[in-house]
C-alpha cells in the first residue's frame, strides 16, 4: 500500500513532533524491544499516518488523547478501512500510557503474538533490549 507523497512528508513531520505519550510507548517499542516485534512510528498507510505499524502482524497501535473523543465517527471509519485491509487497530488512550504502561505493553505482545500464531521466534536486535514486563511499579 503506497501512501501518498503528502502522507509521507507529514508523517516525517509527526515523527518530530510525537507527543509525551508517543515518545515513552515509542521508547519500549523501537528496535524490537517488545517481543522481537519491528515497530514503524508515524507509519502511512493509505490515506492514513498510524501512530505505531507492526508490519509481522499487520498491527496499528494509536494512541488517543483528548483530541481524540470528538473524531470517533473518523476514528471508526479508519478504522474500517484498515479492517478491510486485515490490519488491527488497537487504541490506546494516552493516560493509559502515563499510568500503566507495563499493561499497555502486555496487551499490545498479546495481539502482536494472536496475529503472528504465537510470537516471532527472532530474539530482539543486539542493539535493542526486550522489554521487562516483570517489573511492575508498586
Amino acid at each position: 500500500m503506497n501512501a501518498p507523497k503528502l502522507s509521507r512528508e507529514r508523517a516525517k513531520r509527526l515523527r518530530q513532533d510525537q507527543t509525551p505519550p508517543e515518545g515513552i510507548l515509542w521508547s519500549r517499542l523501537r528496535s524490537r524491544r517488545l517481543g522481537g516485534y519491528k515497530f514503524r512510528r508515524q507509519h502511512p498507510i493509505g490515506p492514513y499516518i498510524a501512530d505505531f505499524f507492526c508490519h509481522d502482524a499487520q498491527l496499528i497501535v494509536e494512541v488517543d488523547g483528548a483530541t481524540h473523543g470528538p473524531r470517533r465517527a473518523q476514528d471508526a471509519r479508519r478504522d474500517a478501512w484498515f479492517d478491510q485491509r486485515g490490519i488491527r487497530t488497537l487504541r490506546v488512550p494516552a493516560t493509559e500510557v502515563f499510568r500503566n504502561l507495563d499493561g499497555v505493553l502486555v496487551t499490545i505482545k498479546r495481539v502482536a503474538d494472536e496475529r503472528t500464531a504465537g510470537g516471532l521466534s527472532r530474539p530482539p536486535s543486539p542493539g535493542g533490549k526486550p522489554a521487562d514486563l516483570s517489573q511492575r511499579e508498586r
